[in-house]
């Protein structure tokens, strides 16, 4: 506990905060990730809210199968941007990179491709967000959310432009072993000249343009970055520096981390199972503090309801640009007040469970 109070305390340290997202008046993309069940979608949430506030037009996409954004903002949202109540420059979409080739047309050229590409490993998900790339690219959005399945799919995700690359080589190697036979078979079956194989390269080649282009803007700093969220546990520590190491591989940045569901040590707790938590998670946070001594370390408290609807997401926003600070700190004469209230509430209640008990037995 001792560490996390210098670290926090020490100077020079980064802020504990989002801000330094907020102040990046150039950032484009941000990518909020990790491990399945600690909070990316109420964190991303929040963060687009928060950048809604400083920026002319962001939009919040899900590439989570189990889309959570619906849930978050209680609003449905569809594979199209929609606009969020209560705000007017805010837009959510959710979108299924696994489903989304079955918008494809089963006739002609679409189809083709279609097939081709569930024959080859991740290339059906990359031309897919390949395509919603495309379709966000056109729009003007000043900043763009990506709220991202668990740390493995959000990996492969980012592996894309090597994976359409793959898809690319493919077909070249299709075209050089069967030369114009394609082309031939085509005219024989009068399906005209859209399935021909440079109409098909033509398309791949489309995609590589609008892949390279994004993959050099996600590789920018200035224009992108990688937000990681987590909680104080070892299964997620250890996700969490893998993720961060991918990223390095990938040259994408990240220097922003987002611990959720903290127990804060300074508050009035009794319950020997809570306490024994406490201790667990600050031996955690203690690790995040010295793995990531140079990123912005955001704590998060554990709060006793969940964090639905655009109200109560403002609410909780204020602790990404403010430390949490517990309203009762231990040895306090307002937390010893509290904790002799708790005391008498729970001798009362046991009290009265003891006099039904007695009269029950009195009564058999």
């Amino acid at each position: 506990m001792a560490t996390t109070a210098v670290v926090d305390a020490g100077e020079g340290a980064p802020d504990p905060t989002v801000r330094n997202l907020l102040e990046q008046e150039s950032l484009k993309w941000v990518f909020v990730g990790g491990k399945g069940g600690v909070g990316k979608t109420t964190c991303s949430s929040i963060l687009s809210i928060l950048l809604a506030s400083a920026r002319q037009s962001v939009l919040v996409i899900s590439t989570d199968p189990a889309h959570n954004l619906s849930d978050a903002f209680q609003q449905r949202f569809t594979k199209f941007p929609t606009l969020v109540r209560g705000f007017n420059n805010l837009y959510a979409m959710e979108i299924d990179p696994k489903v989304e080739n079955d918008d494809f047309s089963n006739e002609g050229m679409e189809g083709f491709l279609s097939e081709l590409t569930n024959a080859i490993p991740g290339v059906d998900e990359a031309m897919s967000f390949a395509e919603m790339l495309k379709l966000v690219q056109t729009m003007d959005y000043s900043v763009v959310v990506f709220d991202t399945a668990p740390t493995g799919h959000t990996l492969r995700l980012l592996q894309f432009p090597a994976t359409l690359e793959k898809g690319l080589e493919k077909m070249m190697a299709l075209k050089n072993k069967f030369g114009g036979l394609l082309n031939q078979a085509t005219r024989l079956f009068g399906l005209g000249d859209e399935l021909n194989e440079d109409a098909m390269l033509g398309r791949l080649e489309g995609m590589k343009d609008v892949i390279e282009q994004v993959n050099r803007q996600f590789k920018d700093p200035d224009l992108t970055t990688f937000v990681c969220v987590c909680i104080p546990e070892f299964l997620s520590l250890y996700e969490t520096e893998r993720l961060v190491q991918e990223l390095a591989k990938f040259e994408i940045d990240a220097h922003n981390i987002i611990i959720n569901q903290v127990l804060f040590d300074e508050e009035a707790v009794e319950s020997k199972l809570l306490k024994a938590r406490i201790k667990m998670q600050q031996k955690y946070i203690d690790q995040f503090h010295m793995l990531y001594d140079d990123f912005n370390i955001t704590k998060l408290p554990l709060l006793p309801e969940e964090v639905c609807g655009v109200q109560a997401l403002q609410n909780f926003s204020r602790h990404f640009l403010t430390p949490y600070k517990p309203a009762l700190k231990r040895g306090t004469v307002e937390e010893l007040e509290l904790r002799v209230s708790i005391l008498k509430s729970a001798l009362q209640e046991a009290e009265s469970e003891l006099d039904r008990l007695r009269k029950g037995k009195q009564v058999a």
